[in-house]
C-alpha cells in the first residue's frame, strides 16, 4: 500500500519517507500539496519545498488508483535576513565570508539567514544556536584555499588550574591542531543547514589533496564539523569537493542528515562521506554519497580519546540511502577506541564500492573499543569488490606492519585489546561481487561473539576481479573466494545462497560453533 510518514519539518519545507519495501527509489508517484499539483518524485525519501512557515499542509500521494494523506504544520520563523543586505556580492569573486557572518551573528533565536542565487566564495562561516541555514537554488558557498586567512582550531588547550583541556580541533581520531572547517559548530544547538543550494570546498590536487598525508601548520579542514552540538539538521544542499571529510559530527548528539547529496572525485584523498565520531543518536537517511574514501565511517577516537573519555558512537541509523564508488559504503573504524553499539543500516543500495561493510580494527585500540548489535538488513550491492569485511588486524598507524598488530598467533587479552560482540547480516542481495563474498576475522586470543549471515545471497562478476579484501598481513589476493570466517565464537549461516565461487562457499579458520540453517 502507497504511505508515507513525515521524517521532518522545517519552516519551509517538509521531507517524507514512503513506507513500501523498497529502496532508495520507487515507481513514479505523484504529490499534491493542499490540492494543488506539486510534482513527481520517484525517491523514497522526498523533501516538499516552496511552503510558508507557520502553516498547515495537507500532503496528498498517488499512484494509480492508490492514494494516501496526511498534514503537517511547518515551523515557526521569526525573521529572515538576507546575507545581500549585509554587503555579500554572491559574484563569485569577492570574499564574501564577512558579509555572510554578519548575518550569522545578527540573526535572532528562530531566525533564518538566506543565500540567495550566486557564488560565494569563503573561508570559513561559525555556527551560532537557534538558527536556520538556507542556501537557496543555484546558491554555491565556495571554499577559499588560502591558509593565511583561515583560523586554526586548536587540538588541545589546557585549562589553568584543572588537569583537564578544551578540545577543539581533531585529526583522525586525535585532539590536534586543524584549519577551521568551511562551516563549523561548536557548542551550538537547534541549528538547521538546509536548501537546494551547493557547499563546494573547491579542494584538489593544486591545493588541499596536494602533499596531502603532510601536516601544513595545521590538519586539513572538513566541510561541516560539528564539535559537541546539539540538535543539528543538515537537509537537502549538495555538499561536495571537500579538502578532507565532507561531514564530521564530533562528540555531538541528535544529528540528522537528511535528502542530501555528498560527492567528490574517486581519486580524492580522506573524503569521506559522513564520520560520526563519538555521537549519540545520528541519522543519515535518503543521503546520496559518491566520493573518493569511504562513504559513511562510524568512529571514536584513537587509543587517547577512547581511554580519556570513553564516549562510543552509538544508536546510529542509516537508512534509504545510496553508497557508490568509495572504498567502502558503511565503515566502522578504523578509529573505535572507545567502541560502536546499536547501530543499523537498513534498506540501503552498495554501487561499485571496495567494500560493503568494512570493520577496521586492531590491536592497540583497547578494551574500551567494544562492537556490539551491529545490523545490516534489506540491502542490495552490485559490483561490490567484497561485500562483507570485518579486520581484526588493520595495518594503520606507525606500527601497523609490526608482529603484534598482524600476528595470528594468540596474545594474552589486556588493556589493549579490542572486542567484536554480535553483528547480523539480513536479507542481503550481493550480485557482481569479485574478490570474496565476506571475509571475517577476529583476533585468536579475542573472537567475535556471534557472526549472523539470514536470507543473504552472493553472485560474482563474470569478469571478477582479484584483489585483496582486507588490509592485513595475511590476506592473500583472490577473486571469486567464497565466505571466509576466521576465530569466531558462533557463526550462523541461515538461508545462504552462494553462487559461482571458485572453490569452497565456505571457509573456516578458528571457528568454535558453525549453524547452518535452509
Amino acid at each position: 500500500m502507497l504511505a508515507f510518514h513525515v521524517l521532518w519539518t522545517g519552516t519551509r519545507r517538509i521531507t517524507i519517507e514512503l513506507e513500501e519495501e523498497r529502496i532508495y527509489e520507487t515507481d513514479p508517484y505523484e504529490i499534491s500539496v493542499n490540492g494543488c499539483h506539486w510534482g513527481e518524485a520517484v525517491r523514497m525519501v522526498q523533501t516538499i519545498t516552496g511552503l510558508e512557515p507557520d502553516t498547515e499542509y495537507n500532503i496528498v500521494i498517488t499512484r494509480g488508483e492508490e492514494r494516501f494523506e496526511q498534514t503537517a504544520v511547518t515551523g515557526t520563523e521569526q525573521i529572515t535576513l538576507d546575507v545581500r543586505a549585509f554587503g555579500a556580492f554572491g559574484d563569485g569573486v569577492h570574499n564574501d565570508t564577512n558579509a555572510i557572518q554578519a548575518a550569522i551573528l545578527c540573526c535572532p533565536p528562530d531566525g533564518r539567514v538566506y543565500i540567495p542565487a550566486g557564488n560565494y566564495p569563503v573561508t570559513n562561516l561559525f555556527l551560532k544556536s537557534d538558527l536556520t541555514i538556507e542556501i537557496g537554488k543555484d546558491a554555491a558557498l565556495l571554499g577559499i584555499y588560502d591558509r593565511d586567512l583561515i583560523p586554526i582550531l586548536p587540538g588541545q588547550i589546557e585549562y589553568e588550574k584543572e588537569n583537564e583541556y578544551y578540545n577543539l580541533g581533531s585529526w583522525e581520531g586525535n585532539p590536534l591542531d586543524c584549519f577551521a572547517s568551511l562551516i563549523t559548530g561548536v557548542s551550538v544547538r537547534n541549528v538547521v543547514i538546509c536548501g537546494e543550494g551547493t557547499i563546494d570546498g573547491r579542494a584538489d590536487f593544486t591545493n588541499w589533496w596536494n602533499n596531502c598525508k603532510v601536516r601544513n601548520r595545521a590538519w586539513r579542514p572538513r566541510m561541516i564539523f560539528l564539535n559537541h552540538c546539539e540538535n543539528i539538521v543538515v537537509q537537502g544542499i549538495t555538499v561536495q569537493n571537500s579538502p578532507a571529510w565532507n561531514l564530521h559530527p564530533y562528540f555531538s548528539e541528535n544529528i540528522r542528515f537528511l535528502d542530501m547529496k555528498v560527492l567528490g572525485p574517486a581519486n580524492s584523498h580522506n573524503t569521506d562521506g559522513c564520520d560520526p565520531e563519538s555521537c549519540k543518536h545520528v541519522d543519515i537517511i535518503g543521503v546520496y554519497f559518491s566520493v573518493g574514501d569511504d562513504c559513511i565511517a562510524v568512529k571514536s577516537g584513537k587509543i587517547y580519546m577512547g581511554k580519556k573519555f570513553k564516549v562510543p558512537c552509538e544508536d546510529i541509523r542509516i537508512r534509504q540511502s545510496l553508497m557508490r564508488d568509495g572504498h567502502g559504503a558503511v565503515t566502522l573504524g578504523s578509529e573505535i577506541a572507545a567502541g560502536v553499539k546499536n547501530f543499523r543500516v537498513e534498506k540501503c543500495r552498495f554501487i561499485n564500492t571496495d567494500r560493503g561493510l568494512r570493520v577496521k580494527t586492531r590491536r592497540g585500540r583497547g578494551r574500551d573499543s567494544v562492537l556490539d548489535d551491529i545490523v545490516f538488513a534489506d540491502l542490495e550491492m552490485d559490483g561490490v569488490k567484497a561485500p562483507f569485511v570485518v579486520n581484526s588486524f588493520y595495518f594503520c598507524d606507525p606500527d601497523g606492519h609490526s608482529e603484534y598488530v598482524g600476528t595470528k598467533k594468540a596474545l594474552p587479552v589486556d588493556e589493549r585489546t579490542p572486542r567484536i560482540d554480535t553483528m547480523s547480516f539480513e536479507r542481503i542481495v550481493c550480485r557482481n561481487a569479485h574478490f570474496c563474498g565476506a571475509y571475517i576475522y577476529g583476533l585468536p586470543e579475542q573472537k567475535i561473539e556471534r557472526v549472523v549471515f539470514d536470507q543473504v545471497s552472493i553472485t560474482y562478476a563474470e569478469d571478477a576481479q582479484t584483489g585483496t579484501a582486507a588490509m592485513m598481513e595475511s590476506c592473500e589476493p583472490a577473486s571469486r573466494q567464497g565466505i571466509v570466517l576466521g576465530n569466531v565464537k558462533e557463526a550462523v549461516l541461515r538461508n545462504v545462497v552462494i553462487t559461482g565461487q571458485d572453490g569452497d562457499a565456505v571457509v573456516l579458520d578458528g571457528v568454535e560453533h558453525l549453524v547452518t540453517e535452509e
